[in-house]
């Protein structure tokens, strides 16, 4: 096996790691409000000089597939595939916030996976933790707010991803029911969707470069 590239450009932070299927070799995650175009590419170019990495020794693309923004989910998309289809390399899409799941640690506790949508609106998904299986959605991601979420709030839960100070106000209010992860742990991380994307490879899995879209969360009726 060689090296994987992961891509995630979905929301204004942006995430891209070279997974060997046994370590993380290179990762980078910063904050990029609409510069992924600019700012994508030559890191990604960068990682794979660090590590000395020829195109051969390649052995698949990731990328997040969505909900996230229309321009973010895009750039990151049409790199992506690009890759996949100069190199003949398998593909590999992602839904967005399993990658922030899959970066939390067993709990008996439902957990909230949350992406920034503008205009105060928000994306989230919930996840519950089966042995055996780590983390598995049980409600499909959907758009809401914060003060709608908060008080629909009636079991202890925990929650990560993009959580701004808006959602802190809103979460802390809801009488101690919302369980915020530290911030190191509520970041979504391009080694994560690497390592679900490699599982995949190993079960000889991949997505169609032709029929690979974004998913775009509606709102909320």
């Amino acid at each position: 096996m060689g090296l994987l590239i992961a891509i995630d450009t979905a929301t204004e932070y942006a995430s891209l790691a070279l997974h060997d299927g046994t370590r993380v070799l290179v990762e980078h995650t910063w904050e990029s409000p609409r510069n992924h175009t600019v700012e994508l590419t030559p890191r990604l170019v960068a990682a794979l000089r660090q590590v000395k990495a020829e195109s051969e020794k390649l052995s698949g693309i990731a990328v997040t597939q969505g909900p996230g923004s229309f321009t973010g989910l895009r750039v990151g998309m049409a790199l992506a595939k690009g890759l996949a289809l100069a190199r003949n390399l398998p593909l590999f899409g992602v839904p967005t916030l399993d990658v922030l799941a899959a970066a939390q640690g067993r709990d008996t506790r439902p957990l909230c996976a949350v992406l920034q949508a503008g205009r105060g609106r928000i994306g989230i998904a919930i996840y519950r933790w089966c042995e055996g299986e780590g983390w598995k959605l049980e409600e499909a991601p959907r758009l809401t707010t914060w003060s709608e979420l908060a008080s629909r709030l009636h079991t202890p839960t925990l929650f990560c991803g993009e959580i701004d100070r808006v959602g802190i106000e809103a979460l802390n209010a809801s009488g101690g029911l919302a369980v915020i992860l530290p911030a190191a742990a509520r970041l979504r991380r391009a080694g994560f969707l690497a390592e679900i994307a490699w599982r995949r490879l190993l079960r000889g899995e991949s997505d169609d470069p032709a029929t690979l879209v974004p998913l775009y969360l509606q709102h909320p009726v």
